[in-house]
């Protein structure tokens, strides 16, 4: 598949285009990161294109939003404590700085990430880390996507 779904991440995942994606939800699309230098790194991408911020939303859908968000967040953690035994916590962040999207991320946080990056946001990773092909999205992650996937619908069939 070519890489264009890149450049339109929502209308690519409403069209069924988006290789990322990893389940529907209510609000919008739970997909694997690009990059995964902290293994299970998700984002929440609203499934509205024009939607640029959380409160362009009606409150209705917001809170859905958010409740896709924290639904995301236990999956990844859920997963990631099974898989990593030195995983330690799911920072949280909307941010919108560079995407002109409503989206956010889902960071999970590892005893193992080097001294001068625990405690600070997963943006200061020096660029290097971001662009290493070593953590480029790619089959090697296949058993996280599924264990996300998995606890996804776990917590959605509970929730029925």
């Amino acid at each position: 598949m070519a890489e264009g779904w890149r450049t339109d991440r929502i209308g690519a995942a409403l069209r069924g285009e988006n290789p990322t994606v990893l389940r529907r939800l209510e609000s919008g699309f739970a997909v694997i990161g690009d990059v995964q230098f902290l293994p299970g790194y998700s984002v929440l991408l609203v499934d509205e294109p024009g939607v640029q911020r959380l409160s362009d939303l009606p409150r209705a859908k917001r809170l859905a939003f958010l409740s896709d968000l924290d639904q995301l967040a236990e999956a990844v953690e859920r997963a990631c404590h099974r898989l990593d035994p030195d995983f330690r916590r799911i920072n949280l962040e909307i941010l919108g700085n560079t995407d002109p999207f409503l989206h956010a991320h889902v960071w999970p946080r590892y005893g193992w990430e080097p001294a001068e990056s625990v405690g600070r946001p997963v943006w200061l990773y020096p660029r290097e880390r971001w662009i290493d092909e070593r953590s480029r999205l790619g089959p090697q992650h296949d058993v996280l996507r599924e264990a996300i996937s998995g606890e996804l619908d776990r917590l959605r069939s509970t929730d029925c």
